[in-house]
């Protein structure tokens, strides 16, 4: 029962009840109990069977009794006297379905791709700046989001080094702002202690060096005495191969590239790739707030186009580039010998054009590094280059300069494109962070996700023509509960409960990209809505489920209920018990829809 004020003097009361079971519901409970009243072992069994899917471990019976007792208590691993066989009766069933513990949409956190196989062949999961608590102008350096980091399964870790104010000393901070910074022994020593909490696949520590020779061999020393034996380096100066996730478990790699930027910045040179500069003001404010759509990479391509002809400033293959080549290789002899040999995958563009920079070396692997902008403008032309190119080398796509407010864009371009480190800043909330959320979902969580084989095949794959529809997914939503245990009665509404809808869509390439809506339930907080969708899907292996809650206000913005992003190739068929998570990508204690999915 909740009370909400109608006016000066009166008040209006709403009873709260629980929604019952769906009728898709009780027809499954009839069909594998037998119809009787209630199930035993036997039904649940045949029921999870059905579905592919096993009661815990394996579908034996005893599986099948222990997760009985697990429904009739609410809780896993409970253990109970009982007399006889233990049954449970529909609204028990019910409950089971509506578990996201007992009955999740995605597979069990557990790794199932082959992890033998290069790294070039598997996306990676990467921060951007990942020392940087905020916004990319003035927001502290610390340690601490590079925990958070870590603790999420994110594989790639961003260090900006620079000289500390008297020289002796290595800062961890983004160079020429106004950021405060953080020491890089701090950083080191948190990046060895929270490294494999959750993956126990290898961590890369990408490194932008603005360092002279003398602060490199300290760099050296601090990550041999810190990492020890879990640093991985390889015994020859450049390498033909890359190792793969699993012979690099519990190993930590370092990549960057030859330290031109020291000088430059020593003579009051030019900006790094991506830093951001206070004056550009065009952009700061894209996507800072939760609301906004993810423009597709269509839009983004269109637009990066539309720069490229009114401006040269950012272009890939001007005279600018053959000076910092000239540079680098004269900075390559300077390099202190011990920090050169650690590290394992060597960064940098070579001289020339595009075309140039995508040209494989059938001798040597390395890691190119482009902004969105750069990369929505090579796969103009060169899209097939690219995604030729990062089958044996890695691809770190990063977020153009004017992103100061740490917002981010759409990883599918370079997704598509087979780009292994797309870049993001893990701070930046939004819906872009949220597919990065959901996309790292797979595989069991462990940082690494296997390039689907048409990235792979010598028939390289063109990500501009159009693909022929492979499957569809039905999707059909039930209801949703829990807003009244984890949000305060007037949280939505002084003068009534809320008034819910739901957004359910497709995120991936242009052709599968859509969102489609619920009608608004309103005074429930339990809404039950009994809507399906169907999403043509051209792209399965990349595409990601996105689902979304609002609470609709008639005067005001909507407000925000919940969201979540699964990925479409883990998801289980049959009816789901679906987690929802707030802004910020934290799982609401509560918060939970009851959704159905199929593959057609």
């Amino acid at each position: 029962m909740g009370t909400y004020k109608c006016c000066f003097c009166f008040r209006r009361r709403y009873r709260w009840t629980d929604a019952p079971p769906p009728d898709d519901v009780r027809s499954l409970f009839a069909h594998h109990s037998g119809g009787a009243a209630t199930m035993g072992a036997d039904g649940l069994r045949r029921y999870l069977e059905s579905k592919g899917t096993g009661a815990e471990d394996d579908n034996s019976e005893a599986a099948a009794d222990r997760l009985l007792d697990q429904i009739r208590h609410g809780q896993r691993g409970a253990r109970i006297p009982r007399v006889g066989r233990p049954l449970i009766a529909l609204e028990e069933f019910h409950r089971f379905l509506f578990s996201d513990d007992l009955n999740p949409p995605i597979r069990r956190p557990q790794v199932h791709h082959d992890m033998t196989a290069p790294l070039s062949h598997y996306f990676i999961y990467t921060g951007h700046n990942s020392y940087l608590t905020g916004n990319q102008l003035s927001s502290d350096c610390s340690d601490i989001p590079i925990i958070k980091a870590l603790q999420k399964g994110v594989r790639v870790i961003e260090l900006d080094m620079w000289p500390n104010s008297t020289r002796d000393d290595i800062n961890i901070l983004h160079g020429r702002t106004l950021t405060t910074p953080v020491s890089l022994l701090k950083c080191l020593r948190s990046i060895k202690e929270y490294a494999f909490v959750v993956s126990s696949y290898p961590v890369i520590i990408t490194l932008e060096d603005h360092l002279p020779p003398d602060l490199q061999d300290k760099v050296a020393k601090m990550v041999l005495e810190v990492f020890a034996s879990i640093l991985y380096y390889p015994d020859t100066e450049h390498i033909k191969e890359l190792p793969s996730p699993e012979d690099l478990k519990g190993r930590v790699l370092l990549s960057t590239k030859p330290p031109k930027e020291y000088l430059e910045a020593k003579a009051g040179g030019t900006i790094k790739d991506g830093d951001a500069d206070p004056n550009l003001g065009k952009g700061a404010g894209e996507d800072a707030a939760w609301g906004k759509e993810v423009p597709d990479f269509k839009t983004e391509i269109q637009s990066a186009k539309q720069e490229d002809d009114v401006s040269e400033h950012h272009r890939d293959d001007d005279d600018e580039d053959d000076d910092d080549d000239e540079e680098e290789q004269k900075m390559q002899q300077h390099l202190a010998p011990q920090y050169k040999h650690l590290i394992t995958i060597k960064a940098g563009k070579p001289k020339g054009t595009t075309a140039d920079a995508l040209r494989c070396d059938p001798d040597r692997v390395r890691r190119l590094s482009l902004s969105e902008q750069e990369l929505a403008k090579a796969v103009v032309h060169h899209g097939t280059e690219i995604v030729r190119f990062t089958q044996r080398n890695l691809l770190r796509i990063y977020p153009k300069g004017t992103r100061v407010t740490s917002s981010n864009y759409n990883p599918f371009l370079g997704w598509v494109h087979g780009a292994q480190m797309v870049a993001f800043n893990m701070q930046g909330y939004g819906r872009a962070l949220w597919l990065m959320h959901g996309f790292y979902k797979a595989n069991g969580g462990c940082g690494y996700v296997k390039k689907p084989d048409f990235l792979m095949q010598s028939d390289v794959f063109d990500p501009k023509k159009r693909q022929p529809v492979k499957k569809t997914l039905k999707v059909k939503i039930y209801m949703g509960d829990g807003w009244r245990m984890d949000f305060k009665h007037t949280h939505f509404d002084q003068y009534s409960p809320p008034d819910f809808y739901a957004r359910v869509g497709i995120a991936g390439v242009p052709a599968d990209s859509v969102m489609k809506k619920t009608r608004t339930i309103e005074d429930n907080w339990v809404p039950v809505w009994e809507e399906e969708f169907a999403f043509d899907l051209t792209v399965p292996e990349i595409a990601l489920l996105r689902v979304e809650v609002h609470e609709y206000d008639m005067s005001e913005k909507d407000d925000f209920g919940g969201q979540t992003v699964l990925p479409v190739s883990e998801l289980q068929p049959g009816i789901r018990a679906v987690a929802l998570f707030d802004r910020k990508g934290n799982k609401f204690n509560n918060v939970k829809l009851l959704m159905r999915f199929e593959f057609v």
